[in-house]
């Protein structure tokens, strides 16, 4: 019989679990990992100035009559014309992170009706899970401002760029996204401990065993 078990630790790690997952897949695809080399544009009251977007493998210019358009769109037809080796590498385990994430955020929402599988913690195979995914895409992170002295980097951030100097280039919305969402998943890692004694505390086992079949305990 399927008991739909819903604490406030318990809920508190699934929402979590979602939302980081959420994050770093819109980290991964957004195109805001640098903000490039203020570039002139002419606009109705002169000259002024924008930045280019470069990401991971896509990029955002102005186009257009006065800047009026932007273009956005890989810059990459394939995983080889990718930046730099460095970014081919962080792709490869930001992707690998993001994907055991999202595994997870979608087995944490089935963790209301079932809590264990053959005696064993779903909690607990999850929390490990995000520590594994969570180290993943903390050496993804490492990986990416290595790659700073690629040509397509210098193009954007001047020639003074090298790794992990960006030059005359900032950090975008989406770097600090994906740091959020590996610091969350940490979280999330010890959140599943608490998650599991929530859920197997003695007041549930009681309710349990009135034949409850909906418990919320807060």
């Amino acid at each position: 019989m399927c008991h739909v078990i819903v604490t406030c630790r318990s809920m508190l790690w699934t929402l979590l679990s979602i939302v980081v997952a959420f994050v770093e897949l819109v980290a991964f695809m957004s195109p805001d990992w640098l903000l490039g080399l203020p570039r002139p544009e002419p606009s109705s009251v002169g000259i002024r100035e924008y930045r280019p977007t470069l990401g991971l493998y896509s990029r955002c210019l102005h186009i257009g009559t006065h800047g009026v358009g932007v273009s956005c769109g890989p810059y990459a037809g394939t995983f080889g014309e990718v930046a730099s080796k460095f970014w081919q590498a962080a792709m490869l385990f930001l992707a690998a992170g993001t994907l055991v994430l999202g595994c997870v955020a979608c087995i944490s929402i089935f963790t209301l009706c079932f809590q264990s599988i053959k005696k064993k913690s779903i909690f607990n195979i999850c929390g490990l899970l995000q520590a594994i995914g969570a180290l993943l895409l903390m050496v993804g992170l490492m990986l990416y401002p290595a790659g700073w002295g690629s040509e397509k980097v210098i193009m954007f951030c001047g020639m003074e760029a090298s790794p992990f100097r960006p030059a005359l280039c900032s950090l975008g919305w989406a770097f600090y996204a994906a740091i959020g969402g590996t610091l969350g998943t940490f979280l999330c890692s010890v959140l599943s401990a608490q998650a599991e004694i929530a859920t197997s505390s003695d007041k549930v086992q009681e309710e349990i065993e009135e034949g409850k079949s909906l418990i919320c305990l807060f």
